[in-house]
C-alpha cells in the first residue's frame, strides 16, 4: 500500500511538533499504542530530520512517517534525506511540489480556495491539505468536494473530538491532529504518555464508527 492509500486508510495524522531525540518515540509508541499510525513531523522542530530517523529507525513497518509545515524544496529535500515517507505543508509551493515528486514521495500542500486547490492538485499535489480547516468549517469542505470529487482532501486546524465526525462525514479523508491530540509540552511522566495513548483512542475510536455507518451505507 502507498504513502496515500494508506493515509486514507488510517484518516488519522499526528502532527508533532517540539518533540526532542529523547521524546520522540516514547510519543510515537503512545499514538502507535492507541491507534494512530501516521505521524508528521514539523519541520520548524529543532533536529527535525534526526526525530524521522529515529522514528524510521525504530518503528519502521509499524507507521508512516513524514514531515510537516515545509515551506521550501530544501527543506522537503532534507527531509525526504533523512526517510520522510511524504512531505506536507501549510501552503502551496510549486517547486516544493516539484522537488517532492522528484524523488517519488507524496506532496500534500496545503491550500484553501477552489482556485488555490485545484491548481496545486495540477501541477502535482497527491492530497490537499484544507488549512486552516476551522476558518470555514465541515460545510466547506463539502462544498468543495462539490466541484472536485476526484480531489483528495486532508484537513488541519481546528479538529478535535467534537467535530472529527462531521469533517469525515463532509468527505475529508485524512485529518491532521496537532495540539488537540499531542501537546509535547504536557508530556513529562509516564502518565501522561498513557493519556496521549488513551486519547488517541478516543480520536481512532470515533474514525472506526464513522467507517462502520459508511460501510452500512455502501
Amino acid at each position: 500500500m502507498n504513502p496515500v492509500e494508506f493515509m486514507k486508510e488510517e484518516i488519522l495524522v499526528a502532527v508533532i511538533r517540539e518533540a526532542t531525540p529523547q521524546t520522540i518515540l516514547p510519543i510515537a509508541e503512545a499514538l502507535y499504542e492507541g491507534g494512530v499510525k501516521v505521524l508528521e513531523i514539523t519541520a520548524e522542530t529543532p533536529k527535525f530530520t534526526r526525530l524521522i530517523e529515529i522514528v524510521r529507525e525504530e518503528m519502521d513497518g509499524r507507521v508512516l512517517t513524514g514531515a510537516g509545515t515545509v515551506l521550501d524544496p530544501e527543506t522537503a529535500r532534507a527531509a525526504i534525506m533523512a526517510g520522510s515517507e511524504f512531505i506536507v505543508s501549510p501552503s502551496f509551493n510549486a517547486d516544493t511540489v516539484k522537488m517532492t515528486k522528484r524523488y517519488g514521495i507524496p506532496s500534500i500542500p496545503g491550500a484553501l480556495t477552489p482556485t488555490e486547490i485545484l491548481t496545486a492538485y495540477e501541477l502535482g499535489a497527491d492530497m490537499i491539505k484544507v488549512f486552516p480547516a476551522n476558518t470555514f468549517g465541515p460545510g466547506y469542505v463539502k462544498s468543495i468536494q462539490g466541484p472536485f470529487p476526484s480531489i483528495p482532501l486532508m484537513v488541519t486546524g481546528g479538529i478535535n473530538l467534537d467535530n472529527l465526525t462531521e469533517y469525515l462525514e463532509a468527505g475529508a479523508l485524512a485529518v491532521g491532529l496537532g495540539g488537540n491530540l499531542v501537546n509535547t509540552k504536557q508530556l513529562h511522566r509516564a502518565e501522561d504518555f498513557q493519556r496521549l495513548t488513551q486519547k488517541a483512542r478516543e480520536y481512532t475510536q470515533i474514525v472506526q464508527k464513522v467507517k462502520a455507518v459508511q460501510t452500512i451505507k455502501s
